[in-house]
């Protein structure tokens, strides 16, 4: 390349005599072949011209051609498909089921049931559950609108009918020994396509109905607390963990909603209405049973709290076009992060694939696993912001690692990666672990159960008069008599807050509603109280509560009625507020393997003894016999699987510049069993082509055997799922892999769960193209209980996808993982050194 002060451009005569021969070579190779291409395509042309043949001839030349090209092409096209279905076989028929066929949940997943004899049920009981929908709406919400308001006085429902078609279940999935023992919690795949009717009369002759609706969602619900006495069930707890979908048919002069312009924004304020009332942490409660506190019910404490830090993405689609889409741009990239009620949104970052933002946001976490982080990436526009793509990570994940920091790929779109750093925080009440911190980051969790009030005033009026003394008996007989407020309590601590839902017409409102904030300084901060009635800006009462009242407290919890000031005379509200203190967990130690100290000393005095004493040494050594003997072969190799020991001595020995063909085998121990044992690639019996007899070293490719460096690691997550009885696998990296041509390496990657070794439970990744730093993110999944589990062994090898068409072996690195030595239930990450056992080099 010429420098910066050279005029001469890179390409011209002032460096050709910095090129290679071999790049003169191929230079001149792609002239000569240009040149036999344009002789083969126009010396027909002057040879039919020359004999004064028929254009004809030239023209079915051509159309011959181009059929021979179009026919090969589709036989290319069709080797490939083949060829890239066997490397991504599963993934390819997972994608078929999931996006082609639309099965069933239970289909997928095989802990999900199929619940016919539900559905029957339903279907059964559907007219039924129809005449208590119109009962209900007839009798408790047709008054509720009248009074909400006074435009709305007329308002009544003419026809209310549920259709034909009911709810269907499509999967249940039931915990029971993920939980506690007095609790069953079931997850229900909730559908519901009805042709419902229902037609409303709001002010004549306003008329409004809907006429068909579409929801989908998880319902979960949770029986408890199980009891020795009939019903059994202390309580039914149902809401859904996540926001459904929904669509909606309108009628009448609500018909304009279903324009494109407003039928998003009538179905999300809907879908809010139902998230107020039944996404979390909203819950509704049926209690069976007196004893049951419908507080613990509705709102109990949350399970813990996720901070999330969102730093950056790359590689994002550019949405972005210019001269009419023939020139492609960049995108303005923002993402939005949900958590059932709570959003929040990042800053746009305007013209970059690659953005970073570097902000944080808390979240409060109600059930784990369940709820899950809804991370969407846009590109801002003016008129409609495009997706970038999507991911949903499950928060039982981040509270079993405690602390995730990695890239995430979007999916929905062909490439981008979002890098999440992610902490699990549990509520304690340890005020030891109490302090503030410095970057605006929250120390505790505040949550208020709002559950009644009592004699409220009917307006501002009535608590003004009953100050003055001696203006009660005539005066007020005389006024005009008031309706009972509408009221509302807004809460705040500091800049956040929020409000309850709107009770109308009484004086004993009832609102049963839980809240949650984030404290900062809990010295300094106290929770406001305001009743207040729509529409009016002065309160029907307050009430502030310092936080540092309860920290002298059991619990640091209160649970009472507080007489609220500037209110009646009798005014009271009825809440109960709980503080906890947030602890963060530390993540469960990552055992670093390292190789014992003994192979550095066995392999130093090898280099000082030569080649004599090591052949000594391995002679007399136990379980080590001579290679020309097949019968010690026999029995060294049936010792290897009677008893761990390190099967790539050689290589190890090589790489430190020994010249010894064997070395001395140390005593194995658990770290180096879990980097470098590799025996039951001798003692398993084998068919599969990727496992290899430990005497046909000869077969690898001559530039593996000349290799006198690392082959490359390889990052892989191994834990078990216990909610679902799997073991999972995923296939993180690689990093600094063999190169196994000049632009690279065309890598994937096998797994065996031993010892199943055929070709039905062999798992390949997909493959990566001309990288020796590849990134796979693949998840594979064994069904299989714990305990075997915990006895049984994972081999992965990582292969070139090239060597095919050739007979050489396809192994660049393998590593075998001993998960006996493994926590599967906390799990572990990490990088895991590749070799080749049995590997011969030339002396």
């Amino acid at each position: 390349m010429a420098s910066a002060g050279d005029p001469t451009p890179a390409g011209g005569p002032g460096s050709a005599e910095k090129l290679s021969p071999s790049a003169v070579n191929r230079i001149l190779m792609e002239v000569l072949a240009h040149f036999g291409r344009a002789m083969v395509v126009f010396y027909p042309v002057y040879l039919t011209g020359y004999l004064g043949l028929s254009i004809s001839w030239v023209l079915l030349c051509l159309v011959m051609a181009t059929w021979w090209k179009k026919n090969r092409q589709r036989k290319d096209a069709r080797f490939g498909t083949a060829i890239e279905f066997v490397d991504n076989e599963t993934h390819v028929i997972n994608k078929e089921l999931l996006g082609g066929l639309q099965m069933a949940t239970w289909v997928h997943f095989k802990d999900v049931e199929k619940v016919d004899w539900v559905n029957k049920v339903l279907d059964q009981a559907w007219p039924f559950f129809g005449m208590y929908m119109e009962k209900l709406l007839k009798e408790n919400i047709q008054p509720a609108v009248r009074l909400s308001n006074p435009a709305l006085r007329m308002f009544s429902f003419t026809k209310v009918h549920f259709g034909h078609k009911p709810l269907r279940i499509t999967g249940i999935q039931a915990y029971t020994h993920e939980v506690d023992q007095r609790e069953v919690v079931l997850d229900m795949n909730v559908s519901y396509d009805g042709d419902v009717d229902i037609d409303t009369v709001v002010k004549p002759p306003v008329t409004a109905g809907v006429k068909g609706l579409k929801l989908e969602g998880m319902l979960r619900v949770i029986l408890e607390p199980l009891i020795g006495e009939a019903p059994l069930v202390g309580g039914v707890t149902f809401f859904f963990i996540r926001r459904p979908t929904l669509q909606i048919n309108w009628t009448g002069m609500t018909n304009f909603l279903d324009s494109p312009a407003f039928s998003s924004l009538s179905e999300e304020t809907i879908v809010d209405i139902i998230a107020s009332l039944m996404v979390l942490p909203n819950r509704m409660c049926i209690p069976l049973i007196d004893q049951v506190k419908v507080d613990q019910m509705r709102f109990p404490l949350p399970r813990g709290v996720v901070r999330v830090h969102l730093l950056e993405a790359r590689d994002l689609v550019a949405k972005d076009t210019y001269m009419l889409g023939l020139v492609k741009g960049k995108s303005d990239p923002y993402a939005t992060l949900r958590v059932g009620n709570s959003h929040f949104k990042s800053e746009t970052i305007k013209e970059n694939l690659n953005p970073t933002w570097n902000e944080m946001f808390e979240f409060v976490v109600h059930e784990a696993p369940g709820q899950e982080l809804e991370l969407e990436v846009f590109d801002e526009d003016t008129d409609k912001d495009d997706r970038l793509g999507v991911y949903n990570l499950d928060f039982g994940q981040v509270k079993k690692e405690k602390e995730m920091d990695q890239w995430f790929p979007l999916e929905g779109v062909e490439n981008g990666e979002v890098h999440l750093r992610l902490q699990w925080f549990s509520l304690g009440t340890d005020l030891s672990l109490l302090s503030e911190s410095a970057d605006g980051s929250a120390c505790a969790m505040l949550a208020v159960y709002l559950d009644n009030a009592s004699n409220l005033p009917k307006d501002q009026s009535e608590f003004t008069d009953n100050q003055k003394h001696g203006k009660h008996s005539k005066e007020a007989r005389l006024t005009r008599r008031t309706p009972d407020p509408n009221s509302f309590v807004e809460f705040s601590v500091d800049k956040e807050v929020q409000k309850s839902k709107v009770v109308f017409a009484s004086k004993d409102p009832v609102w049963e509603e839980g809240f949650t904030f984030f404290v900062h300084n809990v010295k300094t901060q106290q929770l406001s109280l305001q009743v207040k009635e729509p529409e009016k800006k002065t309160p029907l009462g307050v009430l502030n509560l310092p936080l540092t009242r309860l920290l002298h407290t059991a619990e640091m919890s209160l649970d009472q009625r507080f007489v609220l000031e500037r209110s009646g005379a009798n005014s009271q509200i009825k809440l109960k507020a709980t503080l906890r203190v947030l602890t963060k967990d530390m993540p469960p130690p990552k055992i670093i393997p390292s190789p014992p100290p003994q192979v550095n000393q066995q392999n130093a005095q090898a280099n000082q003894g030569g080649v004599a004493s090591a052949s000594a040494a391995a002679s007399s050594a136990p379980g080590v016999s001579n290679n020309s003997n097949p019968a010690a072969k026999a029995s060294s190799s049936n010792q290897a699987a009677d008893s761990p020991r390190v099967p790539n001595e050689d290589y190890f020995a090589h790489r430190r510049g020994s010249t010894a063909n064997e070395a001395v085998r140390p005593p194995p121990t658990p770290s180096n069993m879990r980097r470098y044992d590799s025996h039951s690639l001798l003692s398993e019996n084998s068919i599969s082509s990727s496992r290899f007899d430990i005497s046909d070293g000869a077969s690898y490719p001559e530039a593996l055997r000349t290799h006198q460096g690392s082959f490359g690691e390889i990052h892989l997550t191994v834990r078990y799922a216990s909610l679902r009885n799997k073991l999972i696998v995923l296939v993180n990296a690689c990093r600094n892999l063999f190169p196994c041509s000049e632009s690279g390496t065309d890598s994937y990657v096998r797994l065996y769960f031993l010892p199943d070794q055929t070709w039905r439970h062999r798992k390949t990744t997909h493959v990566k193209r001309k990288t020796v730093n590849p990134v796979f993110n693949d998840k594979f999944e064994f069904d299989v209980p714990l305990p075997e589990a915990q006895t049984r062994k994972l081999d992965v090898s990582v292969k070139n996808n090239k060597m095919f068409h050739t007979r050489k072996r396809k192994d660049i690195g393998m590593v075998l993982i001993d998960l006996s030595q493994i926590d599967l239930v906390k799990g572990t990450t990490e990088w895991y050194e590749l070799s080749l056992p049995g590997l011969k080099r030339p002396s």
